[in-house]
């Protein structure tokens, strides 16, 4: 028990574990009857148990005796061994003077066989210099393989030698061997020059006769299984190892194809040499490649891979060599040029997607000829150009428009009668030209000249209207020139009608089509100049009649108005010769001048009305002539809510009003209807009358101060383009001599 705790403690457990069984099988009494069952069953169970730990017990104890006896048999054999180590040790120690004369042969051997060595290689080394000769001459005869084959037998003879002093530590003999293989170089760079001699014409060669560079690239390829086989021993690497031939092939290759096209004499570039200069690379790349897919392929081995060599030599070159050309100063024909040809005649079947160059040649893999930034660059280039171009071209366009306006004849016209030059069509067709012909390369390059030409066509505008502005001012000096002025005027307002409608088709995409709100506004201003200048040219004969009223002589009939009628007719019919949507525009104006100035004569104090019959007879008259230039401007095609004349009509209310007490309520209603009326406008009106007395006045003028109007957003002014005379001050001085 002392020395097996835990089989107490076991047995304890297993004792607490039956009796919990027994509890909770025999809590019944009736339970209790299959007693000598579960003791059987139990007692057969323990009976199991045993003779499987029994079993158990005896194969453990089985297995370690065995394992007993493999140590004790073991320890015998490490005994005998230790006691035979120890007859070697003493045997060794026994012999160890005769190993002294050993080591003295084995140093005559070591020096023995450096003997025979060299023995061996003293033919050779004395016929040295005779191989040099033979090997000068084969190289003079273009016998190559036999004088490389010669060549390698002396480098391995040197290389055998150097390696042997190495070895030895005698590395302060390597001069002496150089020097004696001295000739060894210059033959090594005889055989290069010859070599690269024969890659550097090597697209000739395997035309005519492909010996010569397949002699060449046997050569290269066993200089180079030289190279790596020394590269692996590494223990000692002879001087010029490792020559790398295949990478020079490459080099040579590479700079003969740069040098053959890309470092000529400079050519010029712009106009037709450019041309010639790229139709000249187009035509010997797609050449030569040729040749390169379907003879020199065949005169190499695989992995040079000598056709995708090729072509990336060329693409690469062709980068460079488009680089330098875009640095010089060009016009906008050989930006234009260069841009095709990079963008489409590159790529294209004519060139490196030449069908007989498929499918090893593929174009996609080399990347862009010019980076999209370079392509960015040179489309602003050439826009820059062009817009050069097109500002010269308007500019020389306006001058002849210019000239043409003092002509003694009148503007031409169209199918429809309508005035018209060739303005709107050279303009328009020298912006589509340019536009169309920038689509052949890019869309952002059409987009960039799209905007450019806006951007013109909007500066053109603005200098036209400043050419109206000129041409205005000749005819004010003197309104016989131009001869035809106002249909020229409106020979400009069917031009622009033209060029507005024309910007939207100049982009091809319908849906880029919108026209800029600040080439919109430069429209309107010119369509808006031209108007204004005609209008000033009717106010122009319209002002002599309107100098002549409010007068007792206009009282008396309709002459004056009937005159007034007559001139606007007559432009009425001038401005029927430009299209219906300006028109209507100018009959609208014309009718606000028309109205704005009879109500600024009758504004200028010249008259007031002496007695009722006299204000009778001026109502009678503001009646009748309202009515009748009404009545003109609609047979003119002008509806009545689009006339201004109402205005008259309502003023005329005014004056004949009987009571003058009401006026302060007409007043009210008037400026209601016409907010920009002012009190100068109505203190005018109540003079015009003869009867307002200053109470009466002073109750109008408080109403209209004590309702201020807005004018609405609609609205089309009328009084506040009429300025009233400001009233004469009392001259508050006596009147006498001055001291």
């Amino acid at each position: 028990e002392e020395e097996w705790p835990e089989v107490e403690k076991a047995e304890k457990l297993a004792r607490g574990a039956a009796l919990k069984w027994a509890s909770g099988v025999f809590y019944r009494p009736e339970k209790l009857e299959g007693l000598g069952q579960y003791r059987n069953r139990e007692r057969q169970r323990n009976s199991s148990i045993q003779s499987r730990l029994k079993s158990t017990v005896q194969s453990y104890l089985e297995g370690v005796s065995a394992g007993l006896e493999q140590l004790r048999s073991a320890a015998r054999e490490v005994q005998n061994v230790s006691q035979d180590l120890g007859a070697a040790r003493w045997a060794l120690l026994d012999s160890m003077d005769r190993f002294q004369g050993l080591q003295q042969m084995r140093a005559l051997m070591a020096e023995h066989v450096q003997l025979t060595s060299v023995v061996q290689v003293l033919p050779q080394l004395f016929s040295v210099h005779e191989v040099f000769s033979h090997t000068l001459q084969l190289l003079h005869e273009q016998n190559l393989l036999e004088a490389h084959a010669e060549l390698m037998m002396m480098e391995h003879l040197r290389d055998n030698i150097l390696s042997q002093l190495h070895l030895c530590g005698l590395s302060s003999a390597h001069a002496t061997v150089l020097s004696y293989f001295s000739a060894l170089q210059e033959l090594n760079e005889s055989l290069a020059k010859q070599l690269w001699d024969i890659v550097g014409s090597s697209l000739q060669l395997v035309r005519d006769d492909p010996v010569l560079f397949v002699t060449a690239v046997r050569i290269i390829e066993r200089e180079e299984k030289i190279d790596d086989t020394l590269l692996l021993e590494a223990t000692f690497l002879p001087p010029g190892r490792p020559k790398g031939w295949r990478q020079k092939f490459y080099h040579v290759l590479q700079d003969t194809i740069t040098g053959a096209h890309f470092r000529t004499t400079p050519m010029d570039a712009e106009g037709s040499g450019l041309a010639r200069h790229l139709a000249a690379l187009q035509k010997d790349i797609v050449s030569n490649l040729l040749v390169v897919k379907d003879l020199m392929v065949q005169c190499v081995p695989a992995h040079y891979n000598i056709l995708s060599i090729c072509t990336t030599t060329y693409h690469q070159a062709l980068t460079s060599h488009l680089q330098d050309i875009l640095r010089e100063d060009l016009d906008k024909q050989a930006l234009f040029l260069l841009l095709e040809w990079a963008l489409h005649v590159y790529p294209s079947p004519d060139m490196m997607g030449h069908p007989d160059l498929l499918p090893e040649v593929d174009v996609s893999a080399l990347g862009p000829l010019m980076s999209p930034e370079l392509v960015d660059q040179t489309e602003r280039r050439y826009v820059v150009k062009v817009k050069a171009s097109v500002l010269e071209w308007m500019q020389r366009t306006l001058e002849v428009e210019f000239k043409e306006w003092f002509r003694e004849e009148e503007p031409e016209t169209d199918h429809q009668g309508f005035f018209q030059s060739a303005l709107p069509v050279i303009v328009m067709q020298m912006l589509n030209e340019n536009i169309q012909v920038a689509s052949l390369i890019t869309d952002s390059l059409q987009q960039k000249v799209y905007n450019m030409a806006l951007e013109e066509l909007e500066v053109f505008l603005g200098r036209l209207r400043e050419a109206l502005v000129q041409c205005g001012k000749e005819h004010q000096k003197d309104r016989a020139t131009p001869k035809y002025y106002v249909s020229y005027l409106l020979a400009m307002l069917n031009n622009n009608l033209a060029l507005s409608s024309s910007v939207s088709s100049l982009h091809s995409d319908t849906a880029r089509r919108e026209v800029p709100a600040s080439l919109q506004a430069a429209l309107d201003r010119t369509q808006k100049k031209t108007c204004q200048l005609l209008l000033e040219e009717l106010l122009l004969d319209l002002q002599p009649l309107c100098l002549q009223l409010p007068s007792r002589k206009w009282l008396s009939g309709p002459q004056l108005v009937s005159s007034m009628c007559e001139v606007i007719d007559k432009y009425a019919k001038d401005f029927s010769r430009v299209r219906k949507p300006v028109f209507m525009l100018l009959l609208t104006e014309s009718e606000l001048l028309v109205t704005s100035q009879y109500l600024r004569a009758l504004m200028q104090k010249k008259m007031v009305c002496k007695s009722k019959e006299e204000r009778g007879q001026l109502c009678d008259r503001l009646l009748q002539d309202a009515t009748q230039l009404r009545e003109l401007f609609c047979g003119l095609g002008l509806d009545r809510s689009q006339q201004s004349l109402e205005a008259v009509f309502a003023l005329r209310e005014l004056i004949c009003l009987k009571d003058p007490a009401l006026l302060s309520l007409e007043v009210l209603g008037f400026a209601t209807k016409y907010p920009d009326v002012s009190d100068e406008h109505i203190s005018t009106l109540l003079d015009l009358r003869g009867d307002v007395s200053k109470e009466v006045r002073h109750m109008v003028l408080e109403m209209m101060a004590q309702h201020p109007q807005v004018l609405p957003e609609s609205y089309r002014p009328i009084f506040s383009t009429i300025l009233v005379p400001a009233p004469e001050l009392p001259f508050c001085l006596r009147k006498g001599k001055c001291a």
